[in-house]
């Protein structure tokens, strides 16, 4: 077995050269460094706490008793303020739009394991069963 030849500081000083970083760890000490590398982790960081609030929070949205023996369900759908064309439609990825009344929109056809997504954006208040006639 070769071993290996010390470099011209280490055989200077007489002390063993230390091994180097790996790139990845240098990357990182790059980024924390900079202001601007800190202000992109920082934001990154926000996005990602907002994006589990909204996870965590959208359970808790969806209230009232649904049929058991429903695979699609009728849902009415509350809002904080009177729903505009961009609701109406982001709505329409997950059923059909039969209506709005004031600051709710009622939605068709709904899957029931789309319930949770379709109260995850922040501006959902509730999500609860249509009250068929």
């Amino acid at each position: 077995m070769s071993e290996a030849v010390p470099s011209a500081a280490a055989t200077a000083t007489g002390a063993p050269e230390a091994p180097r970083p790996g790139p990845l760890r240098t990357i990182a000490r790059v980024v924390l460094r900079s202001t601007q590398g800190r202000v992109v982790l920082l934001l990154l960081a926000a996005w990602l706490i907002y994006q589990g609030w909204l996870s965590a929070a959208a359970p808790g949205k969806v209230v009232g008793e649904f049929p058991a023996d429903r695979e699609k369900l009728a849902v009415l759908v509350t809002l904080p303020f009177p729903p505009e064309r961009f609701h109406v439609l982001v709505f329409q990825r997950f059923g059909r739009v039969s209506g709005t009344d004031g600051t709710t929109v009622e939605v068709r056809g709904v899957p029931r394991t789309e319930l949770v997504r379709l109260a995850r954006p922040y501006w959902v208040s509730r999500v609860e069963p249509l009250k068929q006639p």
